[in-house]
């Protein structure tokens, strides 16, 4: 099961075009999100977190829904505080898409599915 969902993930982030942040682009003002515009690599790791907090939201039962959007929210506003800090942004990263694979392990050892 988790090769599946891992297989999915993958499969989400390819068929996301490849200039499109998780938000809109065109819209970006915050030095943050011009930043992770303007970086193939930021960028792609922005689709892959967003891609990965989508899954883990719906995945978690409805009472560690509440703390995964907190979390995500906490984590906008350090990784908005790197502002066009591309080394912070990319740690800021790091650090989220491990939090959100911590959490797919804890549904992967909840299963069978």
């Amino acid at each position: 099961m988790r090769r599946l969902l891992t297989a999915l993930v993958l499969a989400a982030a390819a068929a996301t075009p490849a200039a499109a942040a998780s938000f809109d682009c065109g819209k970006a003002r915050a030095a943050d999100e011009r930043a992770i515009c303007a970086n193939r690599s930021l960028n792609d790791q922005d689709v892959r977190v967003d891609q990965l907090y989508g899954i883990t939201r719906h995945l978690v039962p409805m009472g560690g829904r509440d703390a995964i959007i907190g979390d995500q929210r906490a984590w906008l506003k350090s990784r908005h505080a790197c502002g066009a800090n591309r080394a912070c942004l990319a740690r800021s990263y790091d650090r989220r898409l491990v939090e959100l694979n911590q959490v797919m392990d804890r549904v992967y050892r909840q299963g069978p599915f």
